[in-house]
């Protein structure tokens, strides 16, 4: 996200000054490493959780769609980045990697059949194929056929077109790329304190986190991009808007192999039914990726619970946030979501063999001698003031901005960094409204859907995805 931003402002406003703190000795080592998330392209192309059966039965393609468009906005803007020189050859960061969904039962055929219904009109998802014969699963990706028993009622979906991103190497290209532009990026660098001054900038406490001494540095604009650490710095701004927003930590594991003789055979992201009570986050996914020139394959994720903000933060990351403000809420939805806690517990009791079952489901043949656990990214979830509920569990992302347009935060976690570009042109749009006039022509410029539906225009969104899929060097 903050690399997105700097990206853009670099290129709308070169004479603007810009200067990026990182708390680590490298840039995208948090939640935007590639080994810290699953690396989809958020599309909504396979992930069941963006269309969510209503309580009469019915399926809305709703969400699903202004998911999908928000992503086309961030492959739009990878593409014109990559036809001027800005980002390298496509395939160092994403790569083409078709996205199915798979799932068993007669109930959950049923709500396969209704998501398919209700996409296959959609233009931003063509030749969605739909199959409940598992020969044509097999043809599709073996693993998930071989040794199966044949007699089990299941469905998938596809479209070949989905992507795998390698967000972490996107990351350091495009602050690579705003570095040669004059901003400057400075490592081992923490904000320790954000104050506003009486003339409306901000005054940053800045701690040099390798020997050097802290210092202060003015800024007329701040966006704080820290991931998991977003919630301390808004709540040390002192900025009302933040009051009554708390975080939900939810850690995670993933199962993953390098076996080249088991990556030949299963060459697609594949999303299944999330369990009852877990987020969106933890639907199962067995998934092909590619990370630094390297193909493996990933499954999970395994949920679990840590009151850390950030893989390399402090146990008291939770505790700390907690202020009168958003103790009620968050008291509130702790009450209100005993599915999730039950979930969460069930999840930290699971041993290694729960773990392979699990993937068997999707895999019969899986052996755990092929696969490692490794420990995926923290996501912090966003718990707000609800009128209603008095505190809701928000799965998505929430742009915090203040009143001023002076300073502007990100807090949550999916969609996430698949549709960086959208969340950063609407930070631009609250922090900088009278320039938004000035800057349209260079955005339509860079961004040719920058304004308009593509799902509403058949043609517009036919010619969008060959486009970017012919500059991304990506299957059509």
């Amino acid at each position: 996200m903050s690399a997105t931003l700097g990206s853009l402002i670099s290129r709308l406003q070169p004479d603007w000054s810009i200067r990026v703190y990182e708390r680590l000795g490298e840039v995208a080592q948090e939640s935007s490493n590639a080994w810290n998330n699953a690396g989809t392209g958020h599309a909504a192309l396979c992930e069941l959780n963006y269309m969510p059966e209503n309580p009469d039965g019915s399926v809305s393609a709703a969400k699903a769609v202004s998911i999908n468009e928000q992503f086309q906005i961030s492959r739009q803007y990878w593409a014109y980045l990559v036809s001027i020189g800005a980002l390298p050859e496509p395939h160092n960061f994403i790569n083409t990697a078709p996205h199915m969904t798979f799932v068993r039962g007669k109930a959950n055929i049923e709500y396969l059949k209704k998501r398919v219904a209700a996409l296959k009109d959609q233009p931003l998802f063509p030749d969605l194929e739909y199959t409940e014969d598992l020969e044509r699963i097999a043809e599709w990706t073996p693993l998930l056929a071989k040794k199966r028993n044949p007699k089990q009622k299941v469905a998938a979906t596809r479209i070949v077109s989905g992507t795998d991103v390698d967000f972490g190497a996107l990351t350091k290209y495009l602050f690579t790329d705003i570095a040669a532009h004059g901003a400057e990026i400075h490592t081992n660098h923490q904000v320790t304190r954000l104050k506003r001054q009486k003339d409306g900038t901000w005054r940053l406490r800045v701690k040099h986190l390798v020997g050097g001494t802290p210092k202060e540095v003015n800024a007329r604009f701040v966006f704080v991009g820290a991931g998991g650490g977003a919630l301390a710095l808004l709540q040390h701004s002192g900025i009302s808007e933040i009051k009554g927003f708390g975080g939900f930590p939810i850690s995670g594991q993933f199962l993953r192999t390098t076996n080249p003789k088991l990556v030949a055979q299963h060459q697609a992201k594949v999303y299944g039914k999330a369990a009852v009570g877990a987020p969106p986050m933890s639907v199962p996914h067995l998934d092909t990726r590619v990370v630094d020139g390297e193909t493996a394959l990933l499954f999970g994720p395994y949920a679990g619970f840590t009151p850390k903000f950030l893989k390399t933060s402090t146990w008291f990351d939770l505790p700390f946030s907690i202020r009168l403000h958003n103790l009620g809420p968050m008291l509130q939805v702790g009450l209100k979501n005993f599915d999730l806690v039950k979930y969460l517990v069930g999840e930290l009791m699971a041993n290694r063999e729960k773990k392979m079952q699990a993937l068997r489901e999707f895999m019969p043949t899986a052996k755990t001698e092929d696969w490692e656990l490794i420990t995926a990214g923290q996501r912090v979830q966003v718990m707000k003031k609800d009128p209603e509920k008095g505190g809701i569990l928000q799965f998505g992302t929430e742009v915090i901005t203040g009143a001023d347009g002076t300073i502007a935060g990100l807090l949550g976690a999916s969609p996430g960094a698949s549709t960086a570009a959208p969340i950063m042109l609407d930070v631009l749009a609250r922090c900088f409204p009278d320039r938004m006039g000035e800057w349209e022509p260079k955005l339509r410029d860079m961004i040719p859907g920058y304004g308009t539906t593509l799902s509403s225009d058949p043609a517009a969104a036919e010619a969008s995805l060959a486009e970017t899929a012919k500059t991304l060097q990506l299957q059509a």
